[in-house]
């Protein structure tokens, strides 16, 4: 047999699969799924340098763990000249991941062609990427084609159905080659093979391409086909790997660890002079160790990486450990801590794996599953733990992050032993470790204000800098949209609460950055406008805004509360709504936007505008969205309120139960009070009186001591026949008669006050001047002299009948 003298890293795309490729020019996602070695990526490099796309960005999955998929996207749209993608963090539900769909849609729309190349996807086993790249294929714009290869099918069939023609499939068939495509590629690697050595070739490699080219290589090798009864690591190893010396052997042995590598980094990790010589060879002559189109970044295929990875099991162990944590020092150097952390820990320096736990200060690590930071801990000498104090409390707040509150209490102890064994750290040094420690140790007594200021007072007295694990750019509330439903916890001790947070949160703020900045305020005027202490409560909103600009979490409250508000009083908003949820969407940030949703939610159901209540709660698609358990009572029950607006009263009364049980779990006194309100409301329109009632009267009695009486006027259209015969609940009424009428107000009387509202109701009941300054506790004379200003506001001439007569007219339009 003819020995091949030619290139054997030729690249060889059939007319058959040049064809197959031709549609992805045309399609919105291209699905190319093939067993490893048949050429998937080789063929699409090839259609993307044939096309030669203005903009191209290329992603490898290198393993199945989201975060790291997530910095090399980043990565990737950096390099192709989209960094907006690094405005964004990973999306964790339904939200994120519509949000990060929106932003790509906007950011990658053009006139010129875009091509996205997600390789390697069988690496990542998260069904819910594949939901989301079927779900951006339906929405992107014309000009950008997403191209996804892999092992595995990865497109459920609804999802297939649904793409239609924006779908195109390349599968195996397509890239495997046919005899006279073999016979082709042969002789373009100088290999010309009789018709039965083409029989023989074809029958033992099935048209796969890796081993139709690793027989090549082992004839231009050694004269002979490969053996055809190895399985291809060996063909593999036999054709690649044995022939080189032994220096160029362990230089790939020691690289076969690295998803990707520049020529720097190799040079650093192998500690190899010769670097950019070897590595030019090797991409000459090896099709499987590629520089990728960026010029710098190289990679080898999967199966260099395998076949690598068992030469490095053959080096001494010393030198595996070496290697590893070289390879430790590069990660940690560019920022890659995961990778850092897993180098470390393989190579058993932990002293260097917990240093890297510190800068990383929980960041990433807080990503991975706890079932491996918990294993990689117990494999932690202890020596090494007590020797690095940050990195337990880095420990700490992950652990009380994952609810492995047990883990979380010995590492406490483990704090203190390492102090104990370190008495020669400064002062101000072992201060800062003991506050951050009580900082971390208050988060265990959430929504107790006393027992969280006992620890921030001890963390403030000791720390003279901002803690490390605690970062500002983060939310405060757990995604509630309120502080007060937060941290109410029992009836009658509102003011007690407010005290106590008054004097807490200057302590926090001091250790944490300003972390919740303006908490106490917001929570004191949300008190006020429970009491519909209307102008208290406004005065306070105001001044809350006018102190700077607040974390998003506490603007996201002032707006629950000037909504709230604006149901009994004009107030006077500093934006619009489609406004608000522009400039959330611009901040990228998926956290934000479910909050703001259950804002508008609650506004709309309390409304009546069942339309316009966000489809997260109008659908009741809560599951979708990962919501931080201290704020799922709050999200609940406002979905309680969406579902009174819509009718659903039996269903509402259905869920209260396990509501209420959660609201007592926390507890959350003023959640668990809406929801009786809410349930009360429900019986009442079924009919129910007895258990209307008695919902209602407890109700009341937890609310009594407090004044709390905006949530009974918010329902009145649902227990105004409850409500209205009671002496003790008049006030009540009053308030809710007035939010009915401002609601329902036709838009000619939005610029009257709160007093004038309340003189055009009463007038529109007939009721005479001295019925109504008897209702209001007026003489006549104010009367006459409210209902003037009432008139000239409205522009409304003529005698008193005729006034009256045209005020009616105006109160029938439409609001």
């Amino acid at each position: 047999m003819a020995r091949i003298r030619h290139d054997l890293n030729t690249i060889y795309i059939s007319g058959r699969l040049q064809e197959s490729l031709r549609p992805v020019s045309h399609c919105a996602l291209t699905a190319i799924v093939a067993p490893m070695g048949y050429g998937k990526t080789t063929a699409v490099n090839w259609f993307l340098a044939r096309e030669a796309p203005p903009h191209c960005i290329r992603i490898s999955v290198y393993s199945a763990h989201l975060a790291i998929l997530w910095r090399s996207a980043q990565e990737a749209f950096a390099h192709a000249g989209f960094p907006f993608l690094r405005d964004y963090d990973c999306p964790v539900d339904a939200a994120g991941a519509g949000l990060l769909a929106d932003g790509l849609c906007r950011g990658l729309a053009g006139p010129e062609p875009c091509y996205l190349f997600l390789d390697d996807f069988h690496l990542l086993a998260d069904a819910r990427v594949a939901d989301f790249l079927c779900t951006l294929a339906n929405r992107l714009p014309e000009n950008v084609h997403l191209i996804v290869a892999g092992r595995d099918r990865f497109l459920p069939a609804d999802a297939q159905l649904r793409l239609g023609i924006r779908l195109h499939r390349i599968g195996a068939e397509q890239l495997r080659l046919g005899r006279e495509e073999l016979a082709i590629y042969a002789r373009r690697c100088g290999a010309a093979l009789s018709e039965s050595q083409l029989t023989a070739l074809l029958t033992s490699t099935e048209g796969w391409f890796s081993a139709v080219y690793l027989n090549l290589r082992s004839l231009a090798e050694r004269g002979t086909l490969a053996d055809g009864n190895s399985d291809i690591y060996a063909m593999f190893t036999a054709a690649m790997l044995d022939p080189l010396p032994q220096r160029t052997q362990e230089f790939l042995a020691v690289l076969g660890l690295a998803d990707e590598f520049t020529a720097e980094m190799a040079r650093f990790v192998t500690e190899e002079p010769e670097t950019e010589q070897l590595l030019g060879a090797l991409t000459a002559q090896n099709a499987f160790a590629s520089l990728l189109p960026d010029g710098v970044t190289y990679r080898f295929h999967h199966m260099m990486k395998a076949c690598a990875a068992q030469v490095f099991r053959t080096l001494p162990e010393p030198r595996q450990r070496a290697c590893r944590a070289r390879y430790g020092r590069w990660y940690a150097a560019h920022g890659q801590m995961l990778h850092a952390m897993d180098s470390f820990r393989r190579c058993g320096d932990y002293a260097s794996l917990l240093d890297a736990v510190t800068q990383d200060a929980g960041i990433l690590l807080s990503t991975l599953d706890p079932a491996l930071v918990l294993s990689a801990l117990e494999e932690c000498p202890k020596d090494a733990l007590l020797a690095h104090p940050l990195a337990i409390l880095v420990l700490m707040r992950c652990m009380f992050n994952w609810s492995r509150i047990p883990k979380m209490l010995e590492l406490r102890e483990l704090l203190q032993s390492a102090l104990d064994a370190h008495p020669e750290l400064p002062p101000n040094e072992r201060g800062n470790l003991l506050g951050e420690c009580d900082l971390i140790l208050s988060f265990l007594s959430y929504n107790d204000i006393s027992a969280m200021s006992r620890l921030h007072r001890s963390a403030s007295s000791k720390m003279t800098r901002p803690a490390i694990t605690i970062r500002r750019s983060g939310g405060w509330t757990f995604g509630s949209p309120s502080v007060l439903m937060m941290f109410h916890r029992t009836p009658g001790a509102l003011e007690a609460e407010l005290s106590e947070m008054d004097e807490c949160m200057p302590h926090y703020y001091r250790v944490t950055n300003g972390h919740g900045r303006g908490a106490e305020q917001i929570m004191r005027a949300e008190a006020l406008l429970l009491q519909c202490r209307f102008a208290d409560a406004h005065i306070a909103l105001e001044r809350d805004r006018s102190t700077g600009p607040l974390q998003e979490s506490m603007a996201l409250c002032c707006d629950l509360l000037a909504l709230r508000l604006s149901l009994f009083r004009d107030v006077s908003l500093p934006y619009t709504r489609e406004q608000r949820n522009a400039g959330l969407v611009r901040q990228h940030n998926a956290a934000w936007l479910p909050i703001f949703y259950a804002i508008c939610a609650y506004y709309d159901a309390l409304r009546g505008d069942t339309e316009r209540i966000p489809e997260l709660f109008r659908l009741h698609r809560l599951d979708t969205v990962h919501i931080l358990a201290p704020g799922r009572p709050m999200y609940d029950m406002i979905e309680n309120q969406v579902w009174l607006a819509q009718g659903e009263y039996a269903r509402l009364i259905g869920r209260s139960e396990a509501l209420l049980a959660a609201c007592a779990r926390f507890p959350y006194a003023l959640v668990a009070l809406h929801v009786r309100i809410q349930t009360a409301a429900a019986y009442a329109q079924l009919g129910k009186r007895a258990e209307a009632e008695a919902l209602l009267e407890q109700a009341l009695a937890d609310a009594a001591p407090d004044g709390l009486i905006l949530p009974f006027a918010e329902n009145y259209r649902y227990l105004a026949p409850l409500l209205e015969n009671r002496p003790d609940t008049q006030a009540i009424a009053e308030l809710g008669r007035l939010s009915e009428a401002r609601r329902t107000r036709p838009a000619a009387l939005a610029g009257l006050t709160p007093r004038e509202l309340e003189l055009a109701d009463l007038l529109a009941q007939r009721l005479t001047n001295r019925e109504i300054a008897g209702r209001l506790g007026l003489s006549e004379g104010s009367v006459k002299q409210y209902l003037n200003q009432l008139y000239a506001k409205l522009h409304i001439d003529g005698d008193t009948r005729r006034k009256r007569q045209e005020l009616a007219v105006l109160l029938k339009q439409p609001g």
